[in-house]
């Protein structure tokens, strides 16, 4: 199979106006779309698109609705007319745990038979908003690492400026991952660091099981250490930026990696 699971480590570095940091551990999985049904035959304690311990629902990306992940990654390559005919989608994303996940970034690799042809990154904050940065990538043969920038676009955290450009490093192998995101301000002066590092666990029952027993919910623990983390920062004295208006979902095209 081409799909993945990752032991991988979360960490948030705020670096002005203040220093700041958190981190936690979580299981991620990689998922080839066109297998899920597979793994959900496979792992009796995995669903796709209904109720599990663990599952994933095309409901939780893209669109949002009843249509699917691959609907939404198709429409909006062929909208920009990025050549997909032999189309393999995989997604980064955490697992729902008994019906409840918070997916702070997601990340949707396209590739044309084996090359990457373009990477959504979707982004979701803690009102239920979503938005996805949309690159398209030159047919590159064996590339290990992606870099490409592009303007902040999305409310994230009270504690942000919505001003400034965000600066992708992105490397995925089988073996390990390396996803790190660093936003810098008008003054190009880098104030925030997301980073995401993780190894290959194998794809199965006793992965799932094992993270159930030693890191159980998860998914629950993300959007409860989110809001701690931001009650610190605003103790320690962190300004306020207020939204300028609601977004439920939106996307931009930021062009070719």
């Amino acid at each position: 199979m081409n799909s993945l699971f990752y032991l991988t480590k979360i960490i948030h570095k705020r670096l002005k106006p203040f220093n700041h940091k958190f981190q936690y551990a979580s299981l991620t999985m990689c998922l080839d779309y066109n297998e899920i049904k597979k793994i959900s035959k496979k792992i009796k304690i995995f669903s796709y698109n209904k109720f599990n311990i663990f599952s994933f629902y095309d409901e939780d990306h893209g669109y949002r609705d009843k249509r699917t992940l691959e609907e939404f990654v198709k429409n909006f390559l062929t909208k920009h007319e990025i050549h997909h005919k032999n189309l393999k989608i995989k997604i980064l994303c955490f697992p729902r745990i008994l019906g409840y996940v918070f997916n702070p970034l997601s990340v949707i690799y396209c590739y044309n038979d084996t090359n990457l042809i373009s990477i959504f990154y979707e982004v979701k904050n803690t009102s239920n908003e979503q938005h996805t940065y949309f690159f398209a990538s030159k047919e590159v043969k064996n590339k290990k690492e992606y870099k490409h920038q592009c303007n902040k676009s999305f409310y994230v955290s009270p504690f942000i400026e919505m001003k400034g450009v965000y600066k992708f490093t992105n490397s995925i192998s089988d073996e390990k991952l390396s996803i790190i995101i660093d936003l810098f301000n008008e003054k190009n002066e880098k104030i925030f660091t997301a980073s995401q590092f993780g190894y290959k666990v194998p794809l199965s029952s006793m992965t799932l099981i094992k993270q159930l027993i030693f890191n159980p919910l998860v998914t629950f623990k993300v959007i409860f250490a989110i809001l701690y983390e931001a009650l610190i920062i605003f103790i320690k004295g962190g300004k306020y930026y207020s939204r300028e208006k609601k977004i439920i979902d939106s996307i931009t095209y930021e062009g070719k990696l």
